[in-house]
């Protein structure tokens, strides 16, 4: 199976935008603790502060984000915090460049 690549993009209320990004460490701390070699994932803040964008890339579906405890309280919370709910697009990726370090 090949990798899906997918862009998440979401916008939190003001108000929410602490507990949101408490959660978000949480469940970062426990992909670093679990370390799946299967996923990808990175999340950005852009310059409102309030919206989010993240990109997900996982070798063998989507399963492995569901079975982290963190990221399951943080999905069964985040729409509560959302003035603008998540939105999920697909990516069929053309080209890549990384720099080697």
């Amino acid at each position: 199976m090949a990798a899906q690549q997918v862009m998440i993009r979401w916008k939190v209320s003001a108000d929410a935008l602490e507990r949101h990004q408490e959660m978000l460490q949480t469940v970062y701390a426990e992909l670093e603790s679990v370390r799946p070699d299967v996923l990808r994932y990175d999340t950005y803040q852009l310059d409102d502060k309030v919206t989010f964008v993240s990109f997900v890339e996982l070798a063998n579906g989507p399963g492995v984000l569901g079975t982290l405890d963190a990221f399951q309280h943080y999905r069964a919370t985040l729409d509560a915090m959302c003035e603008e709910p998540p939105s999920l697009t697909p990516l069929d990726p053309v080209g890549t460049y990384a720099a080697e370090k």
